[in-house]
């Protein structure tokens, strides 16, 4: 059985279905988790949903600034961009159990492989965030978005504010602050400052300003965090940190690691694999 991790896909099926077949993926032995925009900018995202349906228990994800985006327009809270490539989503007669089904996904998902942990979002983590603490966080926001709650958030959901966490947060700003660094941190200062004007590489950091993942004193640096998001920043491949948006829609390459255990307790290995996006199908930025 393998466990294989997928950077952000953004409705390039084609490619998913071309890197699936280099993995020589099976629903029946394998388990695959994508890390976050599923969805969007790419030429069949409608397609990329029923895969996922379709496998079931085989394959997870986690929610990206473009799955959110999607609920956010099909509720009517948040106007199209003129980029997006949604409507087939949103005109589909599935879309009622198609959006059902991405809302009860999780922000964070974690596994414990040979002894070693692997923490799973599509963004970051800020700094005085523990893996603990992270699916805990995560868990609150999951549990609002199955709910009620999730209608009186939802408007409320764009915005750049509170700047910094605090667990005494409450309310809209709690959950705001955890999508925000979940699903779009990029830097962050050691005291647990966002920023997210920035869209650079790592070394584009603002002053005073770090990649989250080389913020001072990370809590989360006892684990193997794996994430999306950052096209720019492209693969990085750390013990403790895997970067898997290697910028497919945007004509680079759709990226999967394999992760397998060592055996007696030494954690596991990963291995990269790679294919190219559908260029003719390329849109712009």
């Amino acid at each position: 059985m393998g466990l294989y991790l997928i950077g952000d896909v953004q409705g390039c099926d084609n490619a998913l279905q071309r890197l699936l077949d280099e993995i020589g993926f099976s629903a029946s032995r394998d388990n695959l988790v994508l890390l976050g925009d599923l969805v969007n900018r790419g030429p069949d995202s409608l397609a990329v949903l029923h895969r996922m349906m379709r496998l079931g228990a085989a394959a997870r994800c986690v929610l990206g600034n473009h799955d959110l985006h999607l609920l956010a327009i099909a509720h009517g809270v948040r106007a199209p961009h003129r980029k997006d490539t949604l409507d087939t989503i949103l005109a589909s007669p599935e879309r009622a159990a198609l959006l059902a089904w991405l809302r009860c996904q999780p922000l964070a998902l974690r596994e414990r492989i040979d002894g070693r942990e692997l923490l799973m979002v599509h963004a970051g983590l800020l700094p005085s965030w523990t893996a603990d603490q992270t699916m805990a966080l995560a868990g609150e926001v999951t549990r609002m978005m199955a709910g009620p709650g999730f209608d009186d958030f939802l408007p409320q959901m764009y915005a750049d504010t509170p700047t910094q966490w605090s667990d005494s947060l409450v309310g809209i700003a709690r959950q705001r602050a955890i999508v925000n660094v979940l699903t779009r941190l990029r830097f962050c200062t050691a005291d647990d400052r966002m920023e997210f004007a920035t869209k650079d590489s790592a070394d584009a950091a603002p002053d005073g300003f770090w990649p989250w993942f080389d913020a001072p004193g990370r809590r989360s640096a006892n684990v193997t965090v794996a994430f999306g998001h950052w096209s720019t920043l492209g693969w990085l491949g750390r013990d403790n940190v895997l970067s898997l948006d290697s910028g497919c829609v945007w004509g680079g390459q759709l990226s999967a690691v394999q992760i397998r255990p060592l055996g007696q307790g030494r954690g596991f290995a990963t291995e990269r694999m790679q294919v190219p996006c559908d260029r003719a199908q390329k849109p712009g930025r």
